[in-house]
């Protein structure tokens, strides 16, 4: 099966992947003002989000393959790819292991080590979502703050509700197969790995994702980095700080 993605613009093919729970249309804004350099957007959902497939297996190995298909079928070379948090490890791995297919990679708040799981919070919350009873996003955002303080990530999960039908709410993500298999978000790239083509690493001043020990791993992996960061930015450095997010990839392509 082929992955749902988002398309527009004309240029060389920029393909961005979207972190865990998250979806392509998350990057439309930015997408948008990259498109304007002669860049054809690809914002892909990857398995189990947004409107792609779901399916009872999640790995980074099975969404690598994911997207070689959608290049495969989508007839894309040479593309810049940049993904987000769970999309950058499996950017990450996509490009290691198909490097004739990538010309640029870009990593956003995510090392190729690995993460300990740390969304216990947010699943809890989400399964906590009755359908039978909310009936509104205001309704679900309140029982979601039970669960999660930040209103700003609260509204980024929210984006995941839909009309199933008239009166009846839904999430568009799997997340049974998701709550089932999250040790895979944090899963580190495999030891011998690399990519040898230009790569950049942007990170957020007040994130903790890639700190200075962070900085070796990605060297050894990905020999010609380099790491920038987002001040002003947590981990989704790009809904934070857009304007400097914006400036730091234009310049790097």
């Amino acid at each position: 099966m082929i992955l749902h993605s988002n398309t527009f613009g004309e240029g060389k093919p920029f393909v961005i992947l979207h972190g865990f729970l998250g979806m392509g249309d998350n990057w439309k804004t930015l997408a948008r003002q990259f498109s304007e350099s002669n860049f054809e957007m690809h914002l892909v959902d990857q398995r189990n989000h947004g409107r792609s497939f779901h399916s009872d297996d999640f790995d980074y190995e099975l969404m690598a393959e994911d997207l070689k298909y959608y290049c495969e079928v989508n007839k894309l070379n040479d593309i810049i790819l940049l993904g987000h948090s769970m999309g950058g490890k499996t950017a990450m791995l996509f490009a290691t292991k198909y490097p004739e297919l990538v010309s640029k990679l870009l990593v956003a708040d995510i090392s190729p080590r690995y993460y300990p799981v740390h969304h216990d919070a947010i699943l809890e919350g989400l399964s906590s979502l009755s359908f039978t009873e909310i009936k509104s996003r205001g309704q679900a955002d309140k029982t979601l703050s039970n669960y999660i303080q930040e209103a700003g990530i609260r509204m980024f999960l929210l984006k995941n509700l839909y009309w199933v039908k008239k009166g009846q709410l839904g999430l568009r993500i799997n997340l049974d197969v998701l709550k089932e298999n999250v040790s895979e978000v944090g899963e580190a790239l495999p030891i011998h790995s690399t990519f040898d083509k230009k790569t950049l690493f942007l990170r957020g001043d007040r994130s903790e994702y890639i700190g200075e020990s962070d900085e070796t791993i990605i060297q050894r992996h990905f020999i010609n980095s380099e790491i920038e960061t987002i001040t002003n930015a947590g981990h989704w450095l790009h809904a934070e700080n857009p304007k400097d997010f914006y400036d730091a990839v234009i310049n790097f392509i």
